[in-house]
């Protein structure tokens, strides 16, 4: 169930750093002196202040009291360092979307897009090459923030390349969120320390997906697409869940505990389902290569 919005309890109406002069040692320090809102900091905190943030806290804060009625997501995107983004992410669940892709590697070490998941905690929408991959783009700017496992670095570059997509959007990177948590291991490893489970894609990671891609380009064999939807759909599922727990680990660490925290949503339904035997099939490739090799 999504946590309710307004009301001024969300961690972003308690969020100071973005006021120029305000760093988090200051922050944490109005905290504590019991100014836990804008609206406090404009009443009396000011007096808390330096000189040039005391000068500057009224008008941003007044700015940031109107751009959140607003819902302007790209000046919080804007005004907060990059590794607190995570605090946007309650006041504008409704503007999210969960991000991943597939892809085939190619000879040179290139790679081609296959599928994307796009899941936005009510629909999931998948785009596969040859067939839908092109309406993606448009698709994606109806959403305000993309959360990933490892975007900046793999998924949104492959999407502005090969599909000349723009996202422009604020973006959560969870890798980086999660790495600063204590998590490491990829989306995987971080999937079973949070206790996420995958069924019957248990220990299936990327290389399983581009094999399932070969294997449905070889044998036109509709079980190995739907297994790679299936694998592709579960990752990006996956992440509104890793988001919401990443999101309390991070309230915890404030001041206001456990009155920020989020339920976190039950699995969603995937409408695709593994195949075991293009499972097994592809683990004999990965098997078989192994021995080659050695």
């Amino acid at each position: 169930m999504r946590g309710p919005r307004g009301r001024g309890t969300e961690v972003l109406r308690r969020t100071f750093i973005h006021i120029p002069g305000i760093g988090a040692k200051t922050e944490r320090a109005l905290w504590k002196r019991g100014v836990r809102t804008w609206e406090d900091l404009l009443l009396w905190g000011g007096r808390f202040l330096p000189p040039p943030a005391r000068d500057l806290a009224q008008s941003k804060v007044e700015e940031s009291a109107r751009r959140l009625a607003l819902e302007d997501v790209g000046f919080f995107g804007r005004s907060l360092p990059h590794r607190e983004l995570w605090r946007i992410f309650r006041e504008f669940r409704h503007r999210v979307a969960y991000l991943d892709i597939e892809t085939t590697a190619r000879p040179g070490g290139g790679c081609e897009i296959t599928t994307v998941a796009l899941y936005d905690g009510q629909s999931l929408r998948t785009y596969i090459r040859g067939e839908n991959l092109w309406e993606f783009p448009q698709d994606v700017m109806g959403y305000k923030i993309l959360v990933t496992y490892n975007g900046r670095c793999f998924d949104l570059p492959i999407l502005r390349e090969s599909l000349r997509a723009r996202l422009d959007h604020v973006h959560i990177d969870l890798r980086f969120l999660l790495s600063g948590l204590g998590f490491r291991g990829g989306l995987k490893g971080c999937e079973r320390a949070m206790g996420i489970e995958r069924g019957d894609l248990e220990n299936v990671d990327g290389y399983f997906a581009v094999l399932f891609w070969e294997d449905y380009l070889r044998t036109e064999d509709p079980r190995a697409l739907e297994t790679l939807l299936a694998y592709n759909s579960a990752d990006a599922v996956n992440l509104e869940r890793i988001m919401v727990k990443a999101y309390n680990m991070k309230v915890l660490e404030t001041p206001f505990g456990e009155e920020l925290l989020m339920d976190v949503p039950p699995p969603h339904p995937i409408p695709f389902k593994p195949d075991k035997g293009i499972i097994e099939r592809a683990r004999e490739r990965i098997s078989a290569s192994k021995r080659a090799s050695n």
